[in-house]
């Protein structure tokens, strides 16, 4: 304990970065665990969207969109998403499904969703590239 303490003298900036460090992953894992949406995979996807009927939200630019979506999905960039939120109002009893290129975007965007009343936010793992992997169609519709 004696070194701890000497070494915490010696070297007050590396302590106080290290504490600096440690609150922001503390923070960052808080974040993650109270913002959480269910990870779905694609076939997961498919059972959503089929049986519970899902609202499928694309929330990529409108340029991806355009060159293949899932079929239904609404297209809701991430950069206007809390500003459509009334048009998505009405669905906040059924699951929403969202998406990006990778799945990280959405994972936000599922945040935004939960923390705006939404509760049954699924977010698709892998994004369109996992769909894409698991050789499911999209639509340019």
């Amino acid at each position: 304990m004696e070194q701890i303490i000497e070494f915490a003298g010696n070297h007050p900036f590396l302590v106080g970065a290290f504490i600096v460090v440690l609150l922001l992953v503390i923070k960052a894992e808080y974040e993650h665990q109270t913002g959480k949406a269910n990870q779905v995979d694609p076939t997961a996807a498919i059972r959503l969207m089929n049986k519970d009927e899902a609202v499928v939200i694309d929330v990529r630019e409108s340029a991806d969109f355009d060159k293949g979506h899932i079929k239904h999905a609404k297209n809701i960039p991430i950069t206007s998403l809390k500003s459509q939120l009334e048009k998505l109002a009405k669905h906040k009893d059924k699951p929403v499904l969202a998406y990006c290129r990778s799945g990280n975007v959405s994972g936000k965007a599922c945040r935004i969703l939960k923390n705006s009343g939404f509760s049954d936010v699924h977010n698709l793992a892998g994004g369109i590239l996992g769909w894409q992997d698991a050789n499911l169609p999209l639509t340019k519709k």
